[in-house]
């Protein structure tokens, strides 16, 4: 009896098995694991573009001191004024020798003397160079004249160009050597400046020597219409016999800058503070000359 009971259990068990086996050795399938793709992020590489520094060669053949590299102040002044002075006083004394001519012909044609074929070749010279009416009396074209051929003070032509050039070290001065700011209008007749509006055609004039940069400032006040007030306080002080005060002189030159009366403080005071090294240049003549 157990035994039939036994066998029985055996069986029973042994058809379960078989049933659950095909479940029981099944491996489950793996599931694919997502992953997600993160997009590594591509470097861009910015060219270094370098800024080429330019450098302007002289347009000129002058060995002009490296005015930039004088630190003590009043060894700059000095040797600045020491250099610009010469061209200055010859440019003066060139003018007083004319305007001694022009004072003799004057005082022939007031006593109703005639000039000579030389003088006369040589007044009409000065009457083109100077635009004088060409139209107007001899006497008044002598007069005309004495107005605009005349000197303008060292001092004052010296800090112009101080104050124009930076004490020689602006670019205009190193390339061209223009130290007033003088401009031309002629394509390539000197340096462009960096600040030209578009359209403008101005340049800033470059000269070939000091002389002629010199020469360049006295032809622009004593010819040009904006100074015409310069060259009536000028005569003006010489019809009452007066010296040729550059502070006073100064005055008429408002249209020089676009600043006006404030340009005209900047140079008399420049007149003033630098008085002391006009003194020591001209102690210097006065005693090379004894």
């Amino acid at each position: 009896m157990q035994r039939n009971f036994f066998i029985r259990f055996i069986f029973i068990v042994a058809i379960i098995a078989a049933i659950i086996a095909p479940f029981t050795y099944l491996i489950p399938k793996p599931i694919a694991k997502v992953v997600e793709i993160v997009p590594t992020p591509i470097a861009v590489v910015v060219p270094v573009i370098k800024k080429v520094k330019v450098i302007e060669k002289p347009l000129h053949q002058v060995n002009l001191p490296n005015f930039a590299a004088i630190y003590d102040i009043p060894t700059k002044k000095r040797q600045f004024f020491a250099f610009i002075r010469p061209a200055i006083e010859d440019k003066n004394n060139e003018l007083s020798k004319e305007r001694t001519k022009l004072e003799y012909w004057q005082g022939q044609i007031s006593l109703g003397l005639g000039l000579t074929d030389d003088e006369q070749a040589s007044l009409k010279s000065l009457i083109v160079a100077y635009r004088i009416n060409k139209q107007a009396s001899t006497l008044q074209q002598i007069n005309d004249l004495l107005v605009r051929v005349d000197i303008i003070p060292t001092s004052l032509v010296l800090v112009q160009a101080a104050n124009e050039s930076a004490w020689g070290t602006s670019r205009f001065a190193r390339i061209g050597l223009n130290f007033f700011g003088i401009w031309c209008y002629r394509t390539g007749c000197g340096m462009v400046p960096g600040g030209r509006n578009t359209g403008a055609k101005h340049e800033v004039a470059a000269f070939q020597s000091v002389d002629a940069a010199v020469s360049g400032y006295f032809n622009n006040i004593n010819k040009h219409n904006a100074y015409q007030m310069f060259r009536t306080i000028r005569a003006e002080l010489r019809a009452q016999d007066k010296p040729l005060d550059a502070r006073i002189l100064a005055t008429g030159l408002l249209p020089y800058s676009e600043r006006g009366a404030d340009y005209v403080l900047d140079i008399t005071d420049m007149l003033r503070h630098n008085q002391r090294y006009f003194d020591q240049q001209s102690s210097h003549q006065t005693t090379l000359a004894d």
